[in-house]
């Protein structure tokens, strides 16, 4: 998996009503989405590399 740095991030949101609730309800969902996908990708990577130690004569 690649490593990503952000060095600078602008948003700007236009939408009627509470902005400030409507970028917290939008950006929370997105986050918990993101953030399940990156739990995923790192076990997937856990598992790999305890999958390649199995022949090294380690215990998983």
């Amino acid at each position: 998996m690649a490593n990503v740095i952000i060095h600078n991030l602008e948003v700007r949101l236009h939408v009627e009503g509470d902005d400030g609730a409507v970028f917290t309800k939008l950006f929370n969902r997105h986050i918990q989405a993101w953030s399940r996908l990156y739990e995923d990708e790192c076990a997937r990577v856990r598992h790999a590399e305890s999958e390649r130690r199995i022949g090294d004569g380690e215990d998983r």
